[in-house]
């Protein structure tokens, strides 16, 4: 049997299940909230152009009015200042937006402390008991907060001291920016990087190290806890969009049953 009918195969008869990764885009979903004097992208919000009325008399439909990084999205390499020379989203090769998933759980220590960070200590070690990363590999770290998807105060985590959500170390951003094996990195949190991540050398070091390095980052990540740490097949489906820094995405998993 070739490949791609036995695939199919699989999905139809259940024993490979597809799971949605991808939190609903809504005007409700949590969005980033950058502090004065920076800008902020437009939250996501539907205009009704008809709706079986005289405008359209047998259709429904709308304008969508959005940020490019609202949601579940990918960063491309030009939207930071080291990928400036890089891919939009338009360009992003394909076959990188298809890979294996390696799944990192922190979820305990990101409940113990909401500003966890992970270090290559960690990945070290998980990557001892679970085997390398395979070519391609999109490093998914699950930190148990898609769990506050529906609220943006929670999402957020905000005080007068800024946002307190986990993510990565300088010294690990560096890191991972290195291996010629990823693909890239997703997160269940707004940003790829730590909400103290202005704090650390170089400020958002996810964003400068990564993105410089051609790799990409997804966000706002659903449904990790029902992924193994090794085996599933990620797809990342954003829109081609000619000169975008990112765009909000439909994100898929292939889990074996």
């Amino acid at each position: 049997m070739s490949l791609i009918p036995e695939l199919l195969g699989a999905i139809g008869s259940g024993s490979l299940r597809v799971v949605d990764l991808t939190n609903k885009l809504q005007a409700s979903t949590p969005t980033l909230r950058l502090p004065e004097p920076f800008a902020n992208l437009i939250d996501f919000s539907l205009e009704t152009v008809s709706e079986y009325d005289e405008p359209g008399p047998f259709w429904k439909h709308a304008n969508i009015h959005t940020g490019e990084h609202i949601g579940t999205h990918i960063d491309a390499p030009i939207h930071w200042i080291s990928g400036r020379e890089g891919h939009d989203v338009s360009k992003i090769p394909p076959a990188r937006l298809f890979g294996p998933a390696a799944v990192l759980d922190f979820s305990a220590e990101a409940a113990a402390d909401n500003d966890f960070l992970l270090d290559v200590h960690h990945v070290e070690a998980w990557e001892a008991e679970h085997g390398a990363f395979e070519h391609g590999t999109w490093l998914l770290l699950r930190t148990g907060w898609d769990r506050f998807s529906d609220s943006q105060q929670a999402f957020l985590n905000a005080d007068e001291t800024g946002s307190h959500t986990p993510g990565f170390t300088a010294e690990c951003a560096a890191w991972l920016a290195g291996r010629a094996e990823i693909s890239g990195v997703g997160v269940e949190t707004v940003g790829i990087d730590a909400g103290r991540g202005a704090e650390l050398d170089p400020p958002f070091p996810v964003h400068y190290h990564l993105l410089g390095a051609d790799k990409y980052g997804i966000t706002s990540l659903q449904n990790l806890s029902l992924l193994p740490p090794k085996g599933a097949a990620i797809v990342v489906a954003p829109l081609p969009i000619v000169d975008g820094t990112g765009s909000p995405a439909r994100v898929y998993a292939l889990v074996e049953a």
